[in-house]
């Protein structure tokens, strides 16, 4: 889905000019709109995609070797350790085509995984996020992965239509776009007039790519759990976890449908915030159908005409609406590029292809919460403290080393941040980079939020030269962290345990009076007068429920662990 610089309205199919007619419309080549043709294929099976996808890998190998030699620097050009890797370089010529091997490592590694079709370019799209985990010169050149795609011809990208929603295509629609607005390595994208004549975007998943993704997904399980023994320092099994995880669910259109609704309710008190309608008549798990938005890019020259008010106030709309995706709700748009930013009349900001989202649980965007605050409000301390507790300490890692770091890069930004210097999204985005050095690790979605950020500055910064994202989300960002702790939110999240605890209360007699009982045999047992230590008996029962209590409520383990330790001491006591 896309936004149009100077949309037209489409109430009626457009004139037909000579040529072959469908649909009301002549049918031009997918090489007239800048696509090539998508030939379909019986998915291979999974012996020869594996020998295929090990082919890749033996000359990505090879590629290395004869990468190696130019990698070193001219001081180390000299010796028998260059000639050795001179030597191997040329031998590893033999078995790599020359147009591959004349090229560095980098591109070799986006070459080939073009090669392997769109899974695997997806799976370098999501890798050149991975900052934290891969040297800046692999992610720099795996950005420049094909992102217009084979497409369908028109004729069968109606059949998916009919097939994804029963029935004639002519009885939902009016007129269908024939040229594609976008191909990707999952969906392909027209637009299209419904019977009431309004503006949508339908969006169809291509054939055969599911198939496909779950064929290639266990070769990746397989290939992670291979590539974790040499290259553990780079998480492969981890990474590619999730990725096979993230597009198993993108191939499903009900779930963009759902996320969303779900950022229409999230933001239903913001009518400035837009998200696009979804047509359930019109879409299933195949088909999406949903509002088209007829505005502008930020990076138009459109735009860039518009005046200086409206400017600052769609800057302020995005500031406001990323802070709130990532630090109240946890859920956030995980794929914002400024194609997928819509300024739209109001003015407002409108957020398309919804597909991709990352979701925060309750600690960890508290804590990035806390994170983030300190960053703008200069408490660099604090901050890398706070960005410590989302992580994930490996092996042999250093916090205390990798906290200093992180302080320093900090206190870096607060001295001279510049867009074109170190910018906030930067500076975050290398200090996550920065784990791998000591053995510390972060969640995709960490990545991914950095990503938003990174995205986020760039759009205001064409909006708005000099534009300062602390300066602007300062404010938003208080406004969150004051709701966080307002007696209402801490109410709320007190209730939520509430089960738990009415359940410990309601328990609460009849493991008291079990406790009585095991403790009245216990004394008996000891031949001992029935009522002496019966003091001890009620302390210790009382204990042990109330430990209990507070364990199912979700309490500071310290304190219901001493109860409970405390309990069983008084129960075992022969002199209680």
């Amino acid at each position: 889905m896309r936004a149009a610089e100077s949309p037209p309205h489409f109430s009626e199919p457009p004139p037909a000019p000579d040529g072959e007619i469908y649909f009301g419309t002549r049918l031009p080549s997918l090489e007239e709109a800048g696509f090539e043709e998508l030939v379909e294929r019986r998915p291979a099976g999974l012996l020869r995609r594996f020998l295929v996808v090990v082919w890749h890998l033996r000359g990505l190998l090879l590629g290395a070797l004869i990468d190696r030699p130019r990698s070193l620097s001219n001081s180390a050009r000299h010796g028998w350790r260059y000639n050795r890797w001179r030597l191997l370089g040329l031998l590893a010529r033999l078995g790599v085509r020359p147009s591959l091997a004349s090229q560095p490592f980098a591109v070799q590694l986006r070459r080939r995984l073009e090669m392997l079709g769109p899974t695997y370019i997806k799976l370098g799209q999501v890798l050149s996020l991975r900052e934290d985990l891969l040297p800046r010169v692999i992610t720099e050149e795996l950005k420049h992965l094909l992102d217009r795609l084979p497409a369908v011809p028109y004729r069968r990208f109606i059949e998916l239509v009919e097939e994804g929603l029963g029935g004639r295509v002519t009885d939902h629609f009016r007129w269908i776009e024939p040229s594609p607005t976008g191909s990707a390595s999952i969906a392909q994208s027209h637009r299209a007039t419904t019977l009431e004549g309004d503006s949508v975007i339908l969006k169809v998943v291509k054939p055969g790519i599911r198939e496909t993704l779950r064929r290639d997904a266990r070769l990746l399980n397989l290939l992670g759990w291979v590539l974790q023994i040499p290259w553990s320092r780079f998480q492969p099994r981890r990474v590619l976890r999730e990725f096979t995880e993230y597009t198993s669910r993108e191939t499903d259109l009900k779930r963009e449908a759902d996320n969303c609704e779900t950022f229409a309710a999230n933001f239903s008190d913001q009518p400035d915030i837009c998200f696009p309608r979804i047509y359930h008549h019109l879409s299933s798990s195949s088909v999406l159908c949903m509002e088209f938005f007829e505005g502008l890019r930020p990076d138009t020259v459109a735009t860039a005409a518009l005046d200086d008010e409206t400017k600052d106030r769609i800057v302020d709309l995005g500031a406001f609406a990323l802070v709130r995706m990532l630090y109240q709700d946890g859920f956030f748009h995980a794929d914002l590029h400024p194609g997928n930013l819509v300024i739209l009349p109001g003015p407002k900001a409108g957020f398309i292809d919804l597909g991709m989202v990352g979701r925060l649980d309750d600690e960890v965007r508290r804590n990035l919460l806390y994170y983030y605050y300190c960053l703008v409000s200069g408490d660099a301390k604090a901050a890398s403290r706070y960005l410590t507790h989302v992580a994930e300490v490996g092996p042999g890692g250093d916090i205390d080393g990798f906290r200093r770091e992180v302080e320093d890069l900090s206190r870096r930004w607060q001295r001279n941040s510049t867009f074109e210097g170190l910018s906030l999204g930067r500076m975050i985005l290398e200090s996550v980079a920065l784990g791998a050095q000591f053995r510390i690790y972060f969640p995709l979605e960490m990545v991914l939020m950095s990503k938003a950020l990174v995205t986020f500055e760039g759009v205001g910064q064409t909006l708005r030269p000099g534009f300062d994202v602390a300066e602007v989300s300062r404010r938003h960002i208080r406004t969150v962290l004051i709701q966080q702790w307002s007696p209402w939110h801490l109410a709320m999240e007190g209730l939520s345990g509430a089960p738990e605890i009415i359940e410990a209360v309601v328990k609460a007699p009849q493991l008291l009076g079990q406790g009585i009982r095991f403790l009245e045999k216990a004394t008996k047992s000891q031949n001992e007068n029935p009522f002496a230590g019966l003091r001890g008996t009620l302390f210790g029962g009382f204990c042990l429920v109330a430990g209990a209590i507070l364990a199912a409520a979700n309490g500071p383990w310290p304190l219901w662990a001493l109860l409970f330790i405390t309990g069983l001491l008084a129960a075992l006591n022969k002199k209680s």
